[in-house]
């Protein structure tokens, strides 16, 4: 019996993108807009075909490319006069975007944990008899 596949929403992508910024974390509502741009593309598919980008969106699908949420794919055919057809495809990378999910909700706990326990005395967590 194959798994089900759980379907990409825009928070996972927001997530993921916040995550893949190497220096410093993208603002989240910048995320959330790219996340929704890139998704309004795929719609509930893994695989969207190049030929529909424009070149800003292109260079948008590279850069996700080189953090790893994104991949390319290329199929060959032979067209009925004899000629080789290159068709180019963009994909998910589902199991890169679920490691960055991860890593930031990590984060973020490690944040909320610190900013919640981090107030509390030392001697808090001694049982009293």
């Amino acid at each position: 019996m194959s798994e089900a596949k759980v379907t990409l929403t825009v928070e996972d992508l927001t997530l993921a993108i916040q995550n893949s910024i190497e220096d410093e974390m993208m603002e989240e509502d910048h995320a959330y807009i790219l996340a929704q741009h890139i998704l309004n593309f795929f719609g509930y598919s893994d695989r969207i075909i190049d030929n529909i980008l424009e070149p800003e969106d292109r260079d948008t699908f590279y850069m996700l490319e080189d953090t790893g949420i994104l991949t390319t794919e290329r199929e060959e055919t032979t067209l009925y006069d004899g000629r080789e057809w290159r068709i180019h495809y963009w994909l998910f990378r589902r199991e890169r975007i679920l490691e960055l999910m991860g890593s930031v909700k990590t984060k973020k706990a490690a944040e909320v944990a610190d900013s919640v326990y981090g107030e509390l005395p030392d001697d808090i967590w001694v049982r009293s008899k």
